[in-house]
């Protein structure tokens, strides 16, 4: 009989709390979805590129060598240029075959790393690469910082243009004002594929190539502003 008593009481609490917690969230009414982004165009001040060389030989220590000789060559030069930095990249080895899955010798390729906010000395020094090097690919982005201030004023733009559009929902419902419910804010990135002109292959060693000329271009940096408000009656 007791434990029938207190299960009882127990299930009579249960339905209070609910009852309690539903009298103290009323429904809402009237609660509307909305976004509002603000965007801008900022200039690219970070660039990257890859060189490598690739080479081939039936020796994979003769192979070695001439693709470790051809990378110390690089980075010793790259040295020279104070601005850029450069650091290793990837380096592999594997063998080439030929029919009848024979082995017919070895090819390496080696990269290296550009990373600069000087375009000039960069361009200058990955012309001055490619004499022994070619060019893998070139990006450039907005650095780190930039994009950061750049975000940072977009959020009081994103929260300002979300604001004016509860105003106007609030309006067109006829609404003596509203609530804030729920207020999400992101940022997003895009960088455009910039277009550059770059030197043709160096047929030798020791020709000379021209620098590329670069056109950093722009990447859009956006905030996005999205939630709920309540409009109330």
């Amino acid at each position: 009989m007791l434990k029938r008593i207190l299960t009882g009481t127990f299930a009579g609490c249960c339905l209070l709390a609910a009852l309690t917690s539903l009298a103290a969230e009323p429904p809402r009414y009237n609660t509307v979805e909305l976004q509002a982004e603000a965007q801008r165009e900022v200039q690219n001040d970070l660039l990257n590129a890859v060189l490598f060389v690739e080479l081939n030989d039936a020796s994979p220590a003769a192979l070695a060598s001439a693709v470790n000789k051809n990378v110390n060559d690089t980075l010793r030069i790259a040295k020279e240029y104070k601005n850029v930095r450069v650091r290793s990249g990837n380096n592999q080895t594997y063998p080439v075959y030929a029919k009848a899955n024979v082995l017919q010798g070895w090819r390496s390729r080696a990269e290296i790393r550009i990373e600069s906010r000087d375009f000039e000395s960069a361009s200058a020094l990955i012309g001055k690469l490619q004499a022994g090097m070619q060019l893998g690919n070139m990006t450039f982005s907005v650095s780190p910082e930039a994009r950061r201030a750049a975000e940072n004023e977009l959020i009081t733009e994103a929260i300002t243009a979300f604001k004016a559009r509860a105003e106007m929902i609030k309006t067109a419902l006829a609404g003596r004002g509203y609530k804030l419910q729920r207020l999400n804010v992101a940022s997003g990135y895009n960088a455009p594929q910039p277009r550059f002109a770059m030197a043709a292959r160096a047929a030798s060693s020791t020709a000379e190539v021209t620098a590329p000329n670069l056109e950093a271009g722009v990447s859009v940096v956006t905030v996005n502003a999205n939630g709920a408000i309540e409009v109330l009656e």
